[in-house]
């Protein structure tokens, strides 16, 4: 994989996006030197691309908290290893942005990656179509990570409600105990699918089911004619998806913005 040309391909298709006339879900938009995500109804709201100067990045910085903050919402400034300027990050903190704990942006290419889950027995993965299976995805979220779930419940809700063929929500379960979640998110017109969300109760890690669900994502990759899967990966993840065949492109760190 040519590391180079991947990032350039990854931050035109995925970072520089904008919403299609008519098109449902949250609004993606450009704004001077940058790309921003407006959320509703519980979506995820944020600055997804930069091109800015040491000359422009305060004014920039400013009109984009200016912008959120009118319109009562909070947001996420993601910022990238290779983003410009050079101090971005020291800017956002100036400007009373909070960081988050880093990530490492992995790509894989579909076609190198297991495409068939190996499940412990007992365990089988079934399909999340509606409330009731964002719940049992809930239960595993705040089991895995806990950290309030709020915002995410709603997200899935309204991603199962308006852009189903979108969203691909897969739930491991032992009997009636729902164990890990994951899902993988498409972009149509890109290269590119996203995954997301893979979370496994703490009792049971170490078993091959995040694995099992990579797994599963990509088959569903393949079947899309997809190239490339990416994870914004913690250093929990990271190690499991590298020796899956992951390789890291760059880092990302959110920056979070409360009015």
């Amino acid at each position: 994989m040519d590391h180079t040309a991947v990032l350039a391909l990854f931050d035109r298709q995925m970072r520089c996006r904008t919403t299609p006339p008519g098109a449902a879900g949250p609004l993606t938009e450009r704004s001077g030197r940058v790309v921003r995500q407006v959320g509703a109804d519980g979506d995820w709201s944020g600055v997804l691309w930069s091109d800015l100067t040491a000359d422009t990045a305060d004014a920039d910085i400013a009109e984009q908290v200016r912008y959120f903050t009118g319109r009562g919402l909070a947001f996420e400034w993601k910022l990238y290893s290779h983003d410009a300027p050079r101090d971005l990050a020291g800017r956002l903190l100036a400007a009373g942005f909070r960081p988050e704990p880093e990530e490492t942006v992995l790509v894989a290419e579909t076609s190198g990656l297991p495409a068939v889950p190996e499940l412990p027995d007992g365990v089988r993965l079934e399909a999340v179509t509606g409330p009731a299976g964002v719940e049992l995805t809930m239960r595993v979220h705040d089991r895995a990570f806990g950290t309030d779930g709020t915002r995410l419940r709603q997200q899935l809700l309204a991603q199962l409600a308006q852009t189903p063929d979108t969203v691909l929500m897969t739930v491991a379960m032992a009997g009636d105990l729902p164990v890990c979640a994951a899902r993988i998110e498409f972009t149509p017109g890109t290269d590119f699918a996203g995954l997301w969300g893979g979370g496994t109760r703490p009792e049971w890690r170490g078993r091959g089911i995040y694995r099992a669900l990579v797994a599963h994502r990509a088959a569903a990759a393949a079947r899309r004619g997809v190239r490339y899967l990416q994870v914004d990966a913690s250093d929990h993840s990271r190690p499991i998806l590298e020796r899956l065949g992951f390789a890291a492109l760059a880092t990302t760190t959110p920056y979070v913005y409360e009015p």
